[in-house]
């Protein structure tokens, strides 16, 4: 059994800079597969960024390629998305999601997070 909080959410102005954290608990978090989503009001959820388990293959959405970092460390039990140069379109809840199989659908991940919110004014 995973359990994943997320925090750093905020408000940032447009271009703006945000780091994500999703802290795990569990001794098996190090073998999962961790995905970033957001789901922005009215829209569907969508994978923003992934990293496997050894961190060695990352995933990102085309629309945050060369703005977001996923990364993590597996010695504190955390996973982070460093968001850099942030757009008002990119205001939205963002969940961490942790599973064993490597995807960038919602159903490859098992556990999820309840979610930290991202505002992002003009």
């Amino acid at each position: 059994q995973v359990q994943l909080v997320e925090s750093g959410g905020g408000l940032v102005q447009a271009g703006g800079s945000l780091r994500l954290s999703c802290a795990a608990s569990g001794r098996t978090f190090s073998s999962f597969n961790v995905g970033w989503f957001r789901r922005a009001l009215g829209k569907e959820r969508e994978l923003v960024a992934a990293v496997t388990w050894s961190g060695a293959l990352t995933e990102y959405a085309d629309s945050v390629k060369g703005r977001f970092t996923v990364s993590r460390d597996n010695t504190k039990v955390t996973v982070y998305l460093q968001m850099k140069r942030l757009k008002r379109e990119e205001a939205a809840v963002y969940y961490c999601a942790a599973g064993r199989c490597w995807g960038i659908e919602a159903q490859a991940y098992n556990y999820w997070g309840q979610g930290t919110q991202v505002t992002v004014s003009s």
